[in-house]
């Protein structure tokens, strides 16, 4: 990438130098949704507050913008996210942390930066694998509420995850047609990367 791109950048890093991963995970302000509307707006707003998620989403959307046909690959991102979840308020609870997810962040920023644009097949196994630890995570704001306001918030995760990805793949797909030299994936893939590694150097020295 040439100077100018890598200049802008800095106003994200200085952005993320400032917040932690998931930030703010709870839309709620840290209390469990009580009826369907609060599951749903929980739902909702969880995947916008936490930085971490959002970037990660946006990321596949642009990755995904690198196939034919590739809007299909973040929904493989969003179906594990809300099933991990699922089981995570059933009882499976790995006890994880945020660790995880601040490395797929670094594993997505590694892809992205790749000289060659990866098989769709090493794309679909990396949006499982780190949807299984983002839904996990995710999960966290709605464990022991009740099954209605659980429904709703799953609803909610996975319409917004979906507007998020399918806003970033048509937003990279559109900027790829119009602007060709821009180096999209790898600016992209520059943000998640560093970004990973800031939230897993939070994370190791807290």
């Amino acid at each position: 990438m040439s100077r100018r791109y890598l200049i802008c950048l800095y106003p994200a890093l200085f952005f993320l130098a400032g917040i932690g991963p998931a930030q703010a995970h709870h839309a709620m302000d840290y209390a469990l949704p009580a009826t369907m509307l609060e599951g749903l707006l929980s739902g909702i707003g969880h995947p916008m507050l936490g930085i971490d998620h959002f970037i990660f989403i946006v990321g596949a959307g642009v990755l995904a913008a690198q196939f034919e046909r590739g809007w299909y690959l973040p929904l493989i991102f969003v179906f594990a996210s809300v099933f991990a979840a699922s089981l995570r308020y059933f009882g499976t609870d790995l006890s994880l942390g945020e660790l995880p997810v601040a490395a797929s962040l670094v594993l997505l920023g590694a892809t992205m930066l790749a000289a060659q644009t990866p098989r769709d097949s090493v794309v679909r196994l990396l949006f499982l694998v780190a949807g299984t630890l983002h839904g996990h995570g995710l999960a966290e704001a709605i464990v022991g509420a009740e099954r209605t306001p659980l429904a709703a918030y799953l609803v909610g995760l996975a319409f917004i995850q979906c507007v998020i990805a399918f806003g970033a793949w048509r937003a990279a797909t559109w900027g790829a047609e119009r602007y060709p030299k821009l180096p999209l994936r790898q600016l992209a893939g520059a943000i998640a990367g560093i970004a990973g590694l800031i939230f897993s150097g939070m994370l190791l020295t807290a």
